[in-house]
């Protein structure tokens, strides 16, 4: 596998949807952890932190000398594109359902089971000569 460094300059995911996912991980991770597993600085991190509360997907509460944070649930996408999705199916997919302190999808809570919210994927063109 290619090093970090080798691979191109762009990512999938923005650094705002890399530390929401890792929070949504662990709701009591502390900023420089996220910095250090999001290869951000401690600074760019409480920006990023700062943007998605301002924005209403998370929320924190002090515990002692802790923040313990939350991902807003019903959020939707900002983008016009997508902004009739909930950000919540991307957390689940990157995340996973056994998130801390999240319901997992097929939880009574939430409208439809895993069979409504199956995910599937393009098919993906195999060159000749390769194996599928």
């Amino acid at each position: 596998m290619e090093s970090w460094e080798a691979r191109t300059g762009w990512t999938f995911l923005t650094n705002h949807a890399r530390v929401l996912v890792m929070i949504s991980r662990n709701h009591d991770v502390r900023l420089r952890e996220l910095a250090a597993t999001c290869g951000l600085t401690d600074r760019a991190v409480q920006a990023i932190v700062r943007d998605l509360e301002k924005a209403g997907y998370l929320t924190h509460t002090r515990e002692g000398r802790r923040n313990h944070y939350r991902v807003t649930p019903g959020t939707l996408f900002r983008h016009p594109a997508e902004g009739e999705h909930q950000v919540a199916g991307l957390l689940e997919l990157l995340a996973g359902p056994d998130r801390q302190g999240q319901e997992p999808a097929d939880s009574p809570g939430r409208e439809g089971g895993p069979e409504k919210q199956a995910i599937t994927r393009p098919a993906v063109p195999v060159s000749p000569g390769r194996k599928a």
